[in-house]
């Protein structure tokens, strides 16, 4: 099975893609979609919808995860987070790729094993979980992340479904 992991924002939007095999995992893409601080907001929905019709293109990932928005703390911030979000969803479902949402304290329990977890924390487990040479730049660890509490789900959790 292949998964993409996307970690969504609108001007660094994460993305992993992984394959699992068993208990095996293997990261095969990771990175990030920046977006300069100057740009349109319009330009980076493109920006951010464009890369991941690539990668779904590319990889053909059977389901993509993605973090569920719980808090942001101003309303412009959540606003423009659920667009970088609504980019996501829609390149992943016009090429017919289910989408499974989780909780940043899930993600973070499943990777790390504490929900409060920090970015280096996720970074170094990320790192040791999938035999990196280096630790994955912040965006691209969580993806990733995203990727690996997918897996973790879908063989634990039977039956019970996050999805979008």
């Amino acid at each position: 099975m292949i998964i993409l992991g996307v970690d969504t924002s609108l001007r660094s939007t994460g993305y992993g893609v992984m394959e699992v095999a068993g208990s095996r995992y293997r990261a095969l893409e990771w990175g990030n979609i920046p977006n300069a601080q100057g740009l349109a907001t319009s330009e980076c929905i493109r920006n951010i919808h464009l890369k991941i019709a690539e990668l779904v293109e590319k990889w053909a990932p059977d389901e993509v995860s993605i973090e569920k928005v719980i808090y942001a703390k101003n309303a412009n911030t959540m606003l423009l987070l659920g667009e970088a979000r609504g980019a996501v969803i829609v390149a992943a479902t016009e090429a017919g790729r289910p989408i499974y949402e989780y909780e940043p304290r899930r993600v973070k329990m499943s990777v790390c094993g504490n929900g409060l977890a920090g970015k280096q924390q996720i970074q170094r487990m990320i790192k040791t979980l999938l035999n990196l040479e280096k630790p994955p730049q912040n965006d691209a660890a969580d993806a990733l992340a995203l990727a690996i509490c997918h897996a973790h789900s879908r063989g634990i959790l039977a039956g019970e479904r996050n999805r979008v």
